[in-house]
């Protein structure tokens, strides 16, 4: 319940707090995303509280990290549901937990390769040899094993 002291935003600053787009937050709202409804001023204009701002904040790092829309809206709907789902909630953050440590062991392994290659250029560069790059195929150098690590 929000009180009279209370601070609200408009849709404008609470886009530049968080760096979605007033349309984003809109869609959000339409989306069903919010853990409460949406409130309006007295002109019709939405307002959010700090919270909302906080919320909206732990939305966008779901997104970034792959939640799709469609868990983010349930995993609103447990909190808006209130108590008694904590279990449910918590697996829902676990499994993305997962997702989100898969991609970035994938991502790691990317950037190794990335790294193999940067130095294979750089070497192959300072010896005048980059010109035969290629011409042999990728010229791929394998990890170390964790034996020879």
């Amino acid at each position: 319940m929000s009180t009279a002291a209370e601070t609200t935003l408009s849709i404008g600053q609470v886009s530049a707090l968080t760096g979605l787009t007033t349309h984003t937050l809109r869609f959000y709202e339409q989306e069903g995303l919010f853990v409460a409804p949406v409130r309006r001023n007295a002109a019709g204009r939405r307002i959010f509280t700090a919270e909302e701002v906080e919320w909206l904040k732990v939305c966008t790092r779901l997104r970034s990290s792959g939640m799709p829309l469609p868990e983010i809206r349930r995993y609103a709907d447990l909190v808006l549901a209130g108590p008694g789902n904590e279990a449910e909630r918590f697996d829902v953050l676990r499994r993305h937990e997962a997702r989100v440590e898969r991609q970035v062991a994938d991502l790691q392994e990317a950037l190794a390769t990335i790294h193999r290659k940067v130095e294979l250029y750089a070497r192959r560069l300072d010896e005048g040899t980059a010109d035969r790059l290629w011409t042999n195929g990728p010229e791929c150098e394998e990890l170390p094993t964790a034996e020879q690590a």
